[in-house]
């Protein structure tokens, strides 16, 4: 179980209030919203020529790692997916419009359950369960990760020719 913090100090309060900032994007990264926004739904399971990944593959990607990175911090019992088989989905296309919506959904409600972790947590405790990681590490990695792969999608959009100039 996640470690409560005590109370922050205001050098603490700020490095948290910055660190959401950074996971939310907008600053020097995109989000994923935008990243998204008017995406046609015809493309969201395109692959370009020799990129092994589509958009849906991405999205769903970043979803299971933020869901694997916020469990480890919040569940010293918590078990990670396979790597790499177990963090990206074979299928190119979501299946349904639901499974999109339920996939971006999640994303954004795992993140803000993260940043609450981030509030009400010892940055710097290690987690247990873990191999000497700390909130402030995994909180850095989420937002690396996902910046990764959201300038990814803005990548692929650019390569269907779907993204504003």
């Amino acid at each position: 179980m996640l470690k409560k913090a005590s109370a922050m100090t205001n050098d603490e309060k700020t490095l948290v209030k910055e660190l959401a900032k950074l996971l939310q994007g907008g600053s020097a990264h995109a989000d994923l919203k935008t990243a998204l926004a008017g995406l046609p739904v015809k493309l969201r399971g395109v692959k370009p020529d020799k990129l092994p990944y589509s958009i849906w593959q991405l999205v769903e990607h970043i979803r299971i790692a933020q869901w694997d990175m916020l469990n480890f911090c919040m569940d010293p019992n918590h078990k990670s997916p396979k790597w790499p088989d177990e963090y990206w989905p074979k299928d190119p296309a979501p299946k349904s419009e639901e499974a999109w919506n339920d996939s971006i959904a999640q994303i954004n409600n795992d993140m803000d359950e993260f940043i609450g972790v981030l509030e009400h947590g010892d940055l710097y405790a290690k987690i247990p369960g873990g191999s000497g990681q700390t909130i402030l590490l995994e909180a850095l990695q989420l937002a690396d990760h996902n910046s990764y792969h959201i300038g990814e999608i803005i990548a692929i959009r650019r390569l269907l020719d779907a993204w504003k100039s």
